[in-house]
């Protein structure tokens, strides 16, 4: 586990953005969108939808959620 914080280029809204995750959240992120039959920056519309906080939190929080839920 490196823990290495990469930027990342995501679109909400045509909007460019970026983030920045660890690489190990940025993996399962990209995981849980595969999973659910979304692109990235699909998950990430919902994600911006739903937050209160900055967005690289947003996501983080998303991937611990799902690895909490799952059976």
């Amino acid at each position: 586990m490196s823990g290495e914080i990469v930027k990342h280029s995501v679109s909400i809204s045509g909007h460019r953005t970026s983030i920045s995750l660890e690489k190990e959240f940025w993996d399962l992120f990209c995981k849980i969108a595969q999973d659910r039959g979304l692109s990235i920056n699909e998950l990430i519309a919902e994600i911006d939808e739903k937050r209160n906080g900055n967005l690289s939190s947003a996501v983080r929080l998303c991937v611990l959620h799902d690895l909490l839920n799952r059976p």
